[in-house]
């Protein structure tokens, strides 16, 4: 039910974070995995450590938020793989001020980042899966989804944006048999949130009272969410956005 043998997984932004941690999981369960990002020697450091799993793995660069790189991308992964059957958009930015000190072009680079870049991803996705019977779309929401924080409009709006595209997509493309469904983090410790707890005073404590499970999530915490919604074993779910966060979203 859990076995991703022959399946080929794009992971955006799977050189690091949240998306390694997803891909290591779609790895040891033996899907291929097709890292897309930016940075090639973070990307080519992400490969060896996912071939150590067993699996294959190759390294693609994309800019998501670019029209044409995207389309690249999958028409790279469908020549190279011969098939696609995962998307993880996980590839995301933020930016931390409030929203009187925000830029226009701020605002658009963390909404064109972290949005428009998985309608862009999931679009090129859907006749690959299509023409493959079926697939599996996940995008990576957040707390913010369901929280506001003062420090991050832009962000915010790109993930409460996230989980009402997934339920958009889920609704039109489940005759086609793809499903698609939200996984929002709780705190993960990943460079992105060391660097909010050197810019939020007080964050790390904060986290750790409210978590009931008392501490950071691990990028590994994301493997066993990323197999489930990759495989047979998900599919009547669709249009769920999933916390992932060690109890911190059901405190009140």
């Amino acid at each position: 039910m859990f076995d991703l043998k022959g399946r080929v997984a794009i992971v955006t932004g799977g050189n690091g974070g949240i998306g390694l941690g997803m891909a290591k999981g779609l790895a040891a369960a033996g899907a291929r995995i097709v890292v897309a990002a930016r940075n090639q020697d973070k990307s080519r450091a992400a490969v060896a450590e996912l071939e150590k799993l067993g699996g294959q793995t190759l390294a693609l660069a994309v800019d998501v938020a670019d029209e044409a790189s995207v389309a690249a991308l999958f028409r790279g992964t469908v020549e190279r793989c011969g098939r696609l059957d995962i998307l993880v958009n996980n590839a995301g930015i933020n930016i931390r001020k409030p929203a009187h000190e925000l830029s226009l072009a701020e605002w658009h680079q963390v909404l064109e980042t972290n949005l428009t870049s998985a309608f862009l991803c999931s679009r090129a996705a859907h006749a690959p899966m299509k023409a493959a019977g079926g697939g599996k779309i996940i995008n990576i929401g957040s707390m913010m989804s369901i929280f506001g924080a003062s420090f991050v409009p832009a962000y915010g709006a790109s993930k409460g944006g996230i989980v009402q595209l997934t339920r958009a997509l889920a609704a039109g493309w489940a005759k086609d048999n793809i499903q698609v469904n939200a996984v929002l983090p709780g705190w993960i410790d990943t460079e992105l949130t060391q660097n909010a707890r050197r810019q939020v005073p007080g964050l790390n404590e904060t986290v750790l009272r409210r978590t009931p499970a008392g501490r950071w999530g691990e990028i590994d915490d994301m493997a066993g969410i990323a197999v489930f919604l990759a495989s047979r074993a998900s599919d009547f779910v669709t249009g769920t956005a999933i916390p992932v966060d060690g109890g911190y979203s059901i405190q009140g």
